[in-house]
């Protein structure tokens, strides 16, 4: 994972694990790293409190197989307490495979509290 300010890319290698009796990945594995990929981007510019996933929408695309995936995020608005972030989900020849746009919200819990955290 490569977090930067405002934006985030992690990478996944897909195999059989990940996947369902249709014999490709699963959608919350589409999920997981869209969300992800929004969330850390957010995080990266709320450097006092942790944040929660308030909604997330998630569009599947394409299958996945094998390979590895990137999923891409961004801060796309932010307030006093809202986040918005939007994430797009590639194989490794570049294609979108789903995209997504969540919100996250400041909790009550500072980051330093939280187990294992690291700036």
């Amino acid at each position: 994972m490569k977090v930067s300010e405002a934006s985030t890319e992690i990478s996944l290698n897909i195999d059989r694990r990940y996947h369902h009796a249709g014999n490709f990945v699963h959608g919350s594995v589409y999920f997981k790293m869209l969300d992800d990929a929004g969330y850390f981007a957010c995080q990266s510019v709320v450097t006092d409190l942790f944040l929660v996933t308030s909604s997330f929408n998630v569009h599947l695309l394409r299958p996945i197989f094998t390979g590895v995936i990137v999923a891409k995020g961004k801060v796309e608005h932010q307030s006093q307490n809202l986040y918005t972030a939007s994430a797009q989900l590639f194989d490794e020849t570049g294609k979108l495979l789903g995209s997504g746009q969540g919100q996250f919200l400041k909790s009550k819990m500072r980051l330093g509290d939280v187990k294992d955290y690291a700036n």
